[in-house]
Order: C-alpha cells, then structure tokens, then sequence
C-alpha cells in the first residue's frame, strides 16, 4: 500500500512526518497530548493498516536512540541532593500510590489470566504517570508553583526512582543476551552493572562539573558531548547485556549533579520528542490489530482502575496527612493516566523475552484510554471537583494542620526575583539578593560562567 512511500528510506519518514503532522494537528485540535498522537501514527503506519514503515531497521535505530535521550533525562532528574529534599507528603503519597497500583493491578492481571512475570510488568508499567503530560497541563493551567502542583511534582521524583529500580530488578529475571549472542548470567549482569555504576560513582565525583563546566562556554558543545555520553553509555550498556535503558539511565544519573543538568535537559527536549516518534512507529509494527480488539476488555477494566483508583489513594493519604479534600483531590488527578515510558518498559519485556505483543497491546490500549481521559480530567479538574465535592468529606480531616502549615511558609516565603544579566552589576547584585534569601543558589544556571 502507497508504494510511492517504498521507494528509499527518506520517502518513508517524510510520509511518517506528514502523517504525524495531520494526527498530531487533530489531537491538537482535540486538545490531546502528543503522546497520544504518536501512540496512533505508530498504529496507522503499521502493518496493520498503512503499512508506511517498511525501513525497519533504520527506523529501529531511531527508535533506539530516542529511548536512549529519554533515560538520559529521567536519569538527569536524579540528583541525590533533591532527592533528599523531598518533603514526607511527596514520598509517602508517591510511595502509597506506587505500591497500591502496583499491589492491586497485579492482582487484576493475574486474575485476568496473565502468567506470573507478564502480571508484574504490567503492575509497574500500571504505577508510571507521564511527567510530559502533568507538567504541561499544569503550565498551561499556571498551577505548577500552586500546592496541589508542587506536591505532583514530587510524585514524579518518586516514580522516577521507582523507574530505576524497577528495571534493573525485571532486566535481571531471566538475563538476556549479550553482544556476542551468548546468554547472560546474573552474576555477570551484576559485575557489569557494579563496574558500570562505579564509572558513574568516578564521573559524578571527579569529572562531571569541571568538565561540563568548561564545554558550557559553548552551548552547541555541551549538549553534543550529552548526546555523546546518552548513546556511548547506552551501546555499553546493550553490549554488556544490561540493555541500552540501563546505560542511558546511567549516563543521566553521571551529569546529575552538575549545575547545568537543566540547560541540557530543556535543550534535548524536543528531539527526544522527536526521535519518540520512531519508537511508536516501531511500536506499531509489533502489534496486531486483530489482538488489540481481544484485549479491549481487559483494558477497560485496568483503564477504569488506573483512573479512580489512583487518584483514590492519593486523595485518601494526603488527606490523613492533613490536607484539605480540595487540595488532595486536584493532586490526585495528576496520576490518573500512565506513561509513554509505561509502554518503554513492557517493550523492553519483549526485548528480554518475558512478554509477548499480547501484553505490549495491552499496555497500549490502556496508555490511550487513560492519557486521553485524563488529559480531560485535569483540564477541567475545577469543575470536577465542584460536582463531587460533597462526596469527598471521608478524605478530610477535622484539622487540615498540614495544610495550614504549607500557606503559612508560602506567606513568609521572599517574593520571587527574575534577574537577567549577571556580569558586572548583575552580578554584584545577584550576590547580595542571595545573601538577603531572595534569590535561590541556583540562580548560576541562569549564567553558569559568572
């Protein structure tokens, strides 16, 4: 079909950029996410129905390094510092959420007829909500600095190490191969992930800032030597067996803690969007529409628990911390969906040989139904709340102490300082605004050469 599309691989992915381009225009229109969008440009162009992504190895390759990019920024967000600074509202409501999904939508699964390690694949990929999503809708929506929303955020570190240790535990079970072909045992993926962690430990502690600090003299440098550190350790992670998700991971995880992890992360953003592209094309040529349709059911029933029980629990644990229904329940909206990394995870199941493209289809159904009504949720989430809100007494406490807690250190928080120029005067200034606690130690980011 279309066969003018056959001809080389540049008139493949120029049809799958047209096709992109006219989803990605009606989803737009639709006011749907981009994930979703590419979740059915990876359908259309499969076998399935269009057939356009003939070139699959080319577009694998894509596919790959898209996947690389997107490990390398979660593994960007895992500063040890932050990762202190996370309040006990965010860990313990992130924790709650992540073992009541995971508990119950094993459960579901199992019921369902999945086998043992299929039920627990698809019981993590059920906890993973889309950051992309949330912190758009709550730009857009300017409560990213409200409580509800900073509270989201810290929901997200939390899965995020959830992601980490997730797949290096399911990348053990039943190790895959090497580079070589030969199978991997777990004590050789153990010495490889120890060596390949002890790199990161030398990096991190000896050459992370000063070398990143002298290639941020030029922008362009910086960001070339990031996509070089993602791919180099992702091919050294596939090669020693641990797959190339470990190894992008890793490679975030070494800039972490440097000064400009945000410059490069804002910087990469929109190619790994890009390059995801691939990755639901790829997607799409693994599935069969034909199993898509015998798996609707089962994907109702864990959309419809993703979409109430999620937002249930956090609503129930924020509340007995003592926050107010309103402020619980607009957090827990936030999770109401899984992610795009969600289906990154089952694929990397099928890659190692524990799933199969009835799980992966699965996983995809319910990733579309709950992104797209939960994109609708949290847009209109004020009203939602206004419909339900004498049903949601039980979450409240008598005394929402925590919560008076938060809007009394909000009002003695300093007002917030943008500053723009930090050489000479700027500068001066900026270090007196420090001193007086108006402006934050991050502000080097703004200038990391000042």
């Amino acid at each position: 079909m279309l066969e003018i599309f056959a001809g080389s691989l540049f008139t493949e992915v120029s049809a799958l950029l047209i096709l992109a381009g006219m989803i990605g225009l009606a989803g737009h229109m639709l006011k749907q996410p981009l994930v979703v969008s590419y979740i059915l440009v990876g359908i259309v162009a499969g076998p399935s129905v269009l057939n356009l992504a003939q070139s699959e190895g080319s577009l694998e390759l894509l596919s790959e390094l898209g996947i690389a990019i997107l490990l390398f920024l979660v593994g960007l967000k895992m500063d040890f510092k932050l990762i202190r600074s996370l309040g006990a509202v965010s860990l313990t409501t992130g924790l709650g959420q992540v073992i009541f999904t995971a508990a119950f939508g094993f459960m579901i699964s199992y019921l369902l007829g999945f086998g043992l390690i299929p039920s627990i694949y698809i019981a993590v990929a059920l906890t993973f909500s889309s950051t992309i999503i949330i912190v758009k809708l709550l730009s857009d929506k300017r409560e990213l600095d409200s409580l509800h929303g900073r509270t989201a955020l810290g929901f997200l570190i939390v899965q995020d190490i959830v992601v980490v240790l997730a797949m290096v535990a399911l990348s053990t079970i039943g190790m895959g191969s090497g580079e070589d072909g030969g199978e991997v045992t777990f004590s050789q993926a153990a010495i490889a992930a120890a060596a390949l962690v002890g790199v990161v430990v030398l990096i991190v502690k000896f050459a992370a800032t000063p070398i990143t600090k002298k290639l941020a003299e030029n922008q362009e440098l910086l960001i070339l030597f990031a996509l070089g550190l993602a791919a180099g350790f992702a091919a050294i992670g596939e090669y020693l067996g641990l797959g190339l998700e470990i190894g992008g991971l890793l490679a975030g995880v070494a800039l972490a803690s440097t000064p400009y992890r945000e410059s490069i992360s804002s910087r990469l953003t929109t190619l790994r969007d890009f390059l995801l592209l691939f990755f639901f094309v790829v997607l799409g040529t693994e599935l069969n529409l034909g199993a898509l349709g015998s798996n609707i059911p089962a994907a109702l029933l864990l959309s419809a628990f993703v979409l109430i029980g999620n937002p249930l629990i956090v609503l129930i644990i924020m509340g007995r911390m003592g926050y107010r229904k309103r402020t619980s329940f607009l957090a827990g909206l936030t999770v109401a969906q899984i992610s795009e990394f969600s289906l990154i995870f089952v694929g990397m199941g099928v890659t190692l040989g524990h799933l199969t493209g009835s799980e992966l289809g699965l996983v995809t159904l319910v990733g579309l139904i709950t992104i797209a009504v939960s994109t609708y949720m949290i847009t209109y989430s004020h009203q939602i709340y206004k419909l339900l809100e004498p049903y949601l007494g039980f979450a409240e406490r008598d005394d929402p102490a925590r919560e008076i807690q938060e809007e009394e250190k909000d009002k003695s928080t300093p007002p917030a300082v943008i500053l723009l120029g930090l050489a000479g005067l700027g500068g001066a200034f900026a270090a007196r605004l420090m001193e007086k606690r108006y402006l934050p130690s991050v502000w080097t980011l703004i200038h990391p050469q000042w």
